[in-house]
């Protein structure tokens, strides 16, 4: 009886943000029907029943994250730190980014998107797995730096520096998918896992502050996907090259 009342604690919240949420696309469409699309009125029907569908599904999800994941995350971060092994931290975070990322399903559509635009010249196996190698970097580098301590703004400066630098160089074909993948990449896999998981971290860790340390990881992880990306290109630029 305990755990079912834990499983929907705060579940009307969730249910009045995801109502909240999906009620403006609603009324949106409804005004584009009545005054210039038109459509028949089957198609009008399945677009609600998918709007219901996905307010089921963000709802059964948030709730998921709220119950489990933010706890989950914050607790894992919090035992490393206490029982004075916080380095395992930075291996553990390198697979943890990885399977965040190969979990996340707008990657996964990104990945299968730039595999149909490329005709297959591209392969969605390979995004995906050069996204979530990335992003376990990122992930590491990112519990490295709160372990360690040292200033978040010169690594994120000298990472978008060498992102500018790369765009030169990287075949002009993976410079959107790159951008791209940085914003698909911080999806609600990472976000609220790993960041709960910094933050955790930050906060059991003596002379840490989880303000000022446990957060940067989610821009990290956004830059992970554009610099990896933008090396794959030019890996393709230079197979290019070496065949013409």
């Amino acid at each position: 009886m305990i755990a079912e009342l834990v499983i929907f604690k705060g579940i009307a919240t969730i249910m009045q943000d995801a109502v909240i949420a999906l009620i403006p696309l609603s009324l949106f469409f409804i005004l584009f029907q009545v005054m210039y699309l038109k459509l028949p009125m089957g198609h009008v029907i399945n677009l609600f029943k998918g709007i219901f569908f996905t307010l089921i599904g963000m709802i059964l999800f948030l709730q998921g994250v709220h119950i489990a994941f933010i706890p989950a995350g914050d607790a894992i971060g919090s035992f490393f730190s206490a029982i004075g092994k916080a380095w395992i931290l930075i291996p553990f975070g390198f697979f943890l980014g990885m399977l965040a990322t190969y979990a996340e399903p707008a990657v996964r559509i990104l990945s299968k998107q730039v595999e149909q635009s490329s005709s297959g010249f591209i392969k969605g196996t390979l995004i995906l797995y050069t996204l979530s190698l990335g992003v376990g970097i990122a992930v590491a580098l990112g519990m490295a730096r709160i372990i360690i301590g040292f200033s978040f703004l010169p690594l994120i400066i000298i990472g978008y520096v060498i992102a500018i630098i790369l765009l030169w160089l990287s075949d002009r074909d993976f410079v959107a998918i790159a951008f791209d993948s940085g914003g698909v990449a911080t999806g609600p896999m990472a976000v609220t896992f790993l960041m709960a998981l910094a933050v955790g971290v930050a906060g059991g860790i003596e002379g840490r502050d989880p303000i000022v340390d446990g957060f940067g990881l989610i821009a990290l992880i956004a830059l992970a996907p554009i610099l990896s990306i933008l090396l794959l290109g030019i890996y393709f630029k230079s197979k290019k090259v070496k065949s013409s």
